[in-house]
């Protein structure tokens, strides 16, 4: 039996002695010539997240990390189950120095004694994909104290057979279960298969923490780890040694004299400042990552799992805290589906859901509101509407709920949204800059153009259909949600022209706000963004015929 087939084996048979059989039932796994009825461990009785968590952890590094990782997927997992696996710990054994040597010497050739001198034998910190040790190094005639993460030897051939096969299990429950394709769990897999590939490779790790160096570059409140490039290899990674009190040490901290309030605020601006601002984040921002270091600096490390967010995904966040402000639920229904990427929803039941939810909170201002219980029901809310966060969003959300524990942990009564305001207010200036209104316009004009060019053929189509006796219409209740989006898409266009019109008065308004900056625009303003609405105005004389209205839509 290959050593595949048998890791396949004893996956699937793990699964069926903690109790859980019934999830790789009617896979069609019978090649594998399993028992019929494997024999349950002792605990077969306990709650079901429990021997999930049992299961995971016996099933090693894989399928600990991928437990991990879902933990935080409120919006796919019941709180029960994400609680229990919230749980889960790698109980790695640490890995003999001598092999770490060996592998360093191997990685650095004749430079790597410069680094086997100074190294220590006992090990800082041991997971399950690597392991740090302290060493000196020699840096410019200087001694300089740095962190040495070496990659466990065989763990890339285990981590990738092990992908495979849960990508295939994934594959065939999709196959075997409507429910199961419902959560698209095999996108899920592949999603947490290119998270852990990712850390698997030192060099993304190295050029994560250069990322995160550039982006607080000059900033006196954090300070990133020097990276040595010299020592750095996909296997190697050697990081300047940062010394402090751990972030989670309350008691250290207040002994050294640290307001605690006023270092949960800091630290979670810092963080607030990676997603809104940089669009680059610390996507595991556990305390355990997080230093105060002698002269009050913040110190980050372990830049293994970060994120990525785009302008449209912080609007899409803006415009579900906007709704909340408001206490809009249509709105914020409409932005939560936009934050899911969209999705067949039946919105009259997430719109009354929603609402409920702002009710409670109708008589609030968002400082006053609590993000985690108001995340945690509405990540219930979007796991029984079948609507799931993409895998971008989700490690925000996972940020942002961690931020908000992070400042909870060091002040009581801290609350992230109190932090919010002036984040959500510069995504909404970033939208007025010149620049931003520029190529607002221009994708304006450009989709207009476009829909103009196609109305003519349209419109034949249907004066073909009509003149065949017309068509009828049948649509069931459900539907009608699409069908109003479609007709709100129309009349943004009917208004395009009104919308242009309001931009050049704001163009005005925002020249007078910021001249500095708008009196360096004036020709690639009109190059680019009048440019668009040259596009458009050639659109709309198109539809002054007959019919105007379906060209002007």
């Amino acid at each position: 039996m290959s050593a595949r087939r048998e890791r396949f084996r004893h996956i699937v048979e793990t699964l069926g002695r903690h109790g859980l059989g019934f999830a790789v039932g009617g896979l069609h796994l019978e090649r594998l010539h399993l028992p019929g009825r494997p024999g349950g461990l002792p605990g077969a009785r306990m709650p079901a997240p429990e021997r999930v968590r049992l299961a995971l952890e016996e099933l090693g590094t894989v399928f600990i990390k991928f437990g991990q990782i879902v933990s935080t997927r409120t919006d796919i997992l019941p709180p029960d189950y994400a609680g229990e696996l919230a749980t889960l710990q790698d109980a790695s054994p640490a890995i003999p120095v001598e092999q770490i040597r060996d592998v360093i010497a191997e990685e650095l050739g004749p430079a790597a004694h410069q680094l086997l001198d100074g190294l220590r034998d006992t090990p800082l910190a041991t997971g399950s994909i690597g392991q740090a040790h302290e060493a000196t190094l020699a840096d410019g005639g200087a001694l300089a104290d740095v962190v040495v993460k070496v990659r466990r030897p065989g763990v890339v051939e285990e981590v990738n057979e092990d992908l495979e096969i849960m990508a295939e299990l994934a594959k065939r429950a999709e196959q075997a279960s409507a429910a199961v394709a419902g959560w698209r769990v095999a996108a899920l897999v592949d999603e947490f298969a290119q998270t852990l590939r990712a850390e698997l490779d030192y060099l993304q790790e190295a050029r994560n923490a250069e990322q995160f160096a550039a982006n607080f570059a000059g900033d006196p409140r954090v300070h990133i780890p020097l990276v040595f490039w010299d020592a750095t290899t996909t296997r190697v990674l050697t990081l300047e040694r940062l010394r402090g009190i751990k972030i989670s040490d309350v008691g250290g901290l207040r002994a050294a004299g640290i307001d605690t309030g006023d270092l949960a605020v800091r630290a979670c601006t810092v963080l607030l400042k990676m997603v809104f601002e940089d669009g680059f984040f610390h996507a595991d921002p556990h305390p355990g990552n997080f230093f105060v270091e002698p002269d009050g600096r913040l110190g980050i490390i372990d830049f293994g799992m970060v994120g990525r967010i785009d302008d449209g995904a912080r609007w899409n966040l803006v415009r579900v805290l906007l709704a909340v402000v408001d206490k809009d639920p249509r709105s914020l229904t409409t932005a939560v589906v936009r934050l899911c990427g969209g999705a067949d929803v039946d919105y009259g039941t997430l719109q009354a859901a929603l609402g409920r939810l702002l009710d409670r909170y109708a008589d609030r201002p968002l400082a006053e509101v609590p993000l985690v219980p108001v995340l945690a029901e509405l990540a219930g809310l979007l796991r029984t509407s079948r609507l799931r966060l993409p895998r971008e969003t989700a490690l925000m959300v996972k940020m942002l709920v961690m931020a908000d524990g992070l400042g909870k942990q060091l002040d009581p009564g801290f609350e992230l949204t109190e932090q919010l305001g002036p984040f959500t207010r510069g995504v909404v200036l970033s939208s007025l800059t010149p620049e931003a209104v520029a190529e607002r316009l221009k994708k304006l004009g450009w989709e207009a153009l476009r829909f103009g060019i196609e109305a003519p053929e349209l419109a034949r189509r249907l004066l073909e259909v009509l003149e065949r006796g017309g068509v009828d219409v049948h649509f069931r209740a459900g539907e009608l949600q699409a069908l109003m989006d479609r007709a709100e898409k129309t009349g943004n266009r009917i208004v395009a022209g009104l919308i242009v019109a309001a931009l050049i008065g704001a163009v005005g308004e925002l020249v007078s706000f910021q001249p500095d900056r708008w009196k360096r625009w004036p020709k690639a303003l009109f190059t680019a963004g009048l440019g668009g609405v040259g596009a458009l105005g050639g659109y709309l004389a198109l539809g002054s015929r007959p019919r105007r209205r379906r060209g002007t839509s």
